[in-house]
């Protein structure tokens, strides 16, 4: 945890920027794998952490907004617990931590939010993202599960986001140390992409890295030779020389701070002339993009200047023909480059998320498009100091996508489908970096990985 002071400042924070009523906060419970007392690793609701920092499950909390009172509910081990478990701390010497005073047994929640809602007095809730969390709410506010949506707050979820989309120096140092332990775990994959190799293998070594350094990678590994298929978590294939194996993966830090960093190498370490092409148009997104980071621009605009740089690029190795603006605009680009520039990085790899995409990554300054591949772009809002964010631009030979268009003569005037075909077994290419924007930059995270053709060949031999 942090120190306490960090804790009740965001709650003054919070209690600022919403009206009367009551912020119910449930943390989350242990969920089990096949049987009751063998369970998934355990990962606290990231608000409840954000505002109350205690990592334990089974526990809650409120925020009265008239009358300033706070709660922690949860339960105190019993001796049948302490005999498997050891002596764990009171809930009261955890709320401390928090700079909460008032703790109350989890049976207590249930009466005192149904004694507010008797007394006519809004309960305010974020939207819940696990069946058992549903339940569990449903059950304290006495409602059934689909009637629940009629506590989510617009105001509460608005108020949540503006605190914790900006880092501050704490929030940096614990996502500067997942980035280091990224830069472990991606370095790592570049000595074992060797022919011979299964992908499983490196995923091992990976995840290994990240649980002895505290903490659990930040999203199941996207490993694969076959990175056509944007998030691949399938790990069966053997190497192959001549393949492209994509690696998309981070760690949490011991306060649950994700990393997020995608690095695209050729298995055996030598690229291809035809790799190399389509690698150094990647790369040259990314770096340009990262360049033009800073306070006020639109993380839309940014998409949109990778989205040139793409198009760009394939008209030179002769992919793509025609004006380059003209493409963009109509979308031809995104039968290669399908996806969003990035998102948000925080507490959640895609940060906020559960509290609605729209909400976190747009405003009433940028709507989102209904364009083909723009339409996934998860963060479009202007960016502001202390945000933290994902840099990763791609491209991408789908098959099944290149067929589609190609059948229906989809942008032919942008698009030359006979040379084409020619790549269709290529796979894809995606270059990732987590970016801290500062007063007028922005800043790459962690130790830098090798990610230039010359340094990944370099490194891998």
């Amino acid at each position: 945890m942090f120190d306490k002071i960090t804790y009740t400042n965001r709650r003054d924070s919070l209690r600022k920027k919403c009206t009367k009523g009551i912020l119910f906060f449930p943390g989350n419970s242990e969920s089990a794998m096949n049987y009751h007392a063998n369970t998934f690793p355990f990962r606290q609701d990231s608000t409840f952490l954000y505002f109350f920092g205690i990592d334990l499950p089974d526990h809650a909390a409120i925020i009265d907004l008239d009358s300033g009172e706070e709660v922690i509910y949860g339960n105190n081990l019993d001796i049948d617990d302490i005999i498997w478990m050891g002596t764990q701390p009171l809930v009261s010497e955890n709320a401390a931590k928090a700079g909460v005073t008032v703790t109350k047994a989890i049976a207590d929640l249930k009466n005192d939010l149904q004694k507010a809602l008797k007394l006519k007095r809004d309960v305010k809730i974020l939207p819940p993202y696990r069946g058992d969390q549903r339940i569990f709410i449903a059950e304290m506010l006495d409602v059934t599960v689909s009637q629940i949506g009629t506590f989510v707050s617009e105001e509460f979820i608005k108020a949540v986001i503006s605190l914790r989309e900006i880092k501050d120096n704490d929030e940096i140092n614990q996502i500067e140390f997942a980035s280091d332990v990224a830069y472990r775990m991606h370095t790592t994959m570049m000595k074992m992409a060797q022919p011979g190799t299964w992908e499983r293998e490196i995923v091992g070594h990976m995840e290994g890295i990240s649980i002895s350094n505290g903490g659990m990678v930040s999203f199941p590994i996207i490993l694969s030779m076959d990175g056509q298929t944007l998030h691949n978590h399938s790990h069966g294939n053997l190497l192959n020389g001549g393949r492209i194996l994509i690696s998309d993966a981070g760690c949490e830090s011991p306060e649950h701070y994700a990393s997020d960093f995608t690095r695209s190498v050729p298995v055996g370490g030598r690229f291809s002339q035809r790799q190399k092409e389509i690698y150094e148009i990647v790369l040259a997104a990314n770096v340009t993009t990262i360049n033009n980071v800073k306070p006020d621009i639109f993380n839309k605009d940014l998409h949109m200047m990778a989205a040139r740089i793409i198009t760009d690029g394939l008209k030179l190795i002769g992919l793509m023909k025609g004006d380059t603006e003209e493409a963009v605009q109509l979308g031809a680009h995104t039968l290669f480059f399908p996806h969003g520039l990035g998102h948000m990085l925080g507490l959640d790899v895609h940060d906020m998320e559960n509290l609605g995409e729209n909400y976190v990554g747009y405003d009433e300054t940028v709507t989102r498009s209904e364009q083909f591949g723009t339409s996934y772009l998860r963060l479009a809002k202007k960016l502001k100091p202390g945000f933290v964010f994902t840099i990763e631009p791609g491209i991408y030979f789908i098959p099944a996508l290149i067929d589609l268009w190609r059948r229906d003569n989809k942008f032919e005037s942008f698009i030359n489908y006979h040379k084409l075909e020619t790549y269709k077994d290529f796979g894809g290419i995606r270059i990732e970096d987590d970016v801290l924007v500062t007063k007028d930059a922005g800043r790459v995270l962690g130790k830098p990985i090798p990610k230039t053709v010359e340094e990944i060949e370099k490194f891998m031999s």
